[in-house]
């Protein structure tokens, strides 16, 4: 049985386990739990299961092989933890290489921004999520408590779920007949996710990039909020297109130009026969007002 369609023979689900038995997968499984995503997962979990059905290769009885599964995966995550809680900041900050892409790291930081905690078991069905999830959740400080309550959950509900899928419907003629191709049909079902995200985030970009341009039209069309006016100290809207008008100012009367007065000549000079000679009030009808009643 060969299946060259999940990958290179030598990370194929048969291969692995009729060459290294149940420690092959233990050992598989601890690794991309939490440190190397590009490692069968979801397949060679339905492998053993339907290895142990058939009682091929795998000697130790179903129960055993489920718990030491989880046991597995229980600590490739708390690997992972542990790494993303003394060296976060620096993973984020790591450039590519062969084993390490920076975009797998981003999308695991997006998809526990997305679900919270119950990431963590979410992210156990989700290939190369599943390998960074921890590692964001130990970036992130997520409380020790809390992360490993959803990891033995996660690590329950995935370790023993496919494998119990692949004991049983390993016992089906037509499964075990047509191996290759339940397992090119587990791996696609695995990818969907991954394809289904990349389609909605490549969709939300085209939409940000075409309603730019109207966002940019619109800061020009759309009122500005009220705004204090200077002159009335009060609020008023602006109209974007109208140029801003300077506070108007009261209207007032032009003043008369004044008269021009000469200057007062000196006391002596205008009355040079003395103090009795000065006027005092204003003349009313040849009177002068201190004078009436006198």
């Amino acid at each position: 049985m060969t299946t060259l369609a999940l990958g290179p023979e030598w990370l194929s689900p048969d291969y692995l386990i009729e060459t290294f038995s149940l420690p092959g997968i233990l050992l598989i499984v601890f690794a991309e739990s939490g440190l190397f995503a590009f490692l069968p997962g979801d397949s060679l979990l339905f492998t053993a299961g339907l290895f142990v059905a058939q009682g091929e290769y795998i000697s130790q009885p179903l129960w055993l092989v489920c718990t030491l599964i989880v046991l597995a995966a229980v600590i490739g995550d708390q690997v992972g933890y542990m790494i993303g809680k003394f060296f976060g900041p620096r993973l984020f900050s790591r450039p590519n290489s062969k084993l390490f892409k920076q975009e797998n790291l981003e999308k695991a930081h997006e998809f526990m921004e997305k679900y919270g905690p119950k990431a963590i078991v979410l992210a156990r069905f989700v290939p190369i999520v599943r390998t960074f999830a921890p590692i964001v959740a130990g970036a992130g400080r997520m409380k020790y408590r809390t992360f490993l309550t959803y990891n033995v959950i996660g690590g329950v509900a995935w370790g023993t779920g496919v494998t119990l899928a692949g004991y049983w419907l390993g016992q089906i003629e037509f499964i075990r007949t047509n191996v290759e191709a339940i397992l090119v049909l587990i791996v696609v079902v695995s990818v969907v996710p991954i394809a289904i995200e990349y389609l909605r985030e490549r969709k939300k970009k085209k939409r940000a990039a075409a309603g730019a341009p109207a966002a940019s039209q619109q800061q020009y069309q759309q009122p500005q909020y009220p705004v204090m006016d200077d002159a009335t100290t009060q609020l008023r809207r602006v109209d974007p297109y109208q140029q801003p008008q300077q506070p108007q100012q009261q209207y007032q009367q032009p003043q008369q130009p004044q008269q021009y007065q000469q200057p007062q000549q000196p006391y002596a000079q205008q009355y040079p026969q003395g103090y009795g000679q000065q006027p005092y009030g204003d003349q009313q009808g040849g009177q002068y007002p201190y004078d009436q009643g006198r």
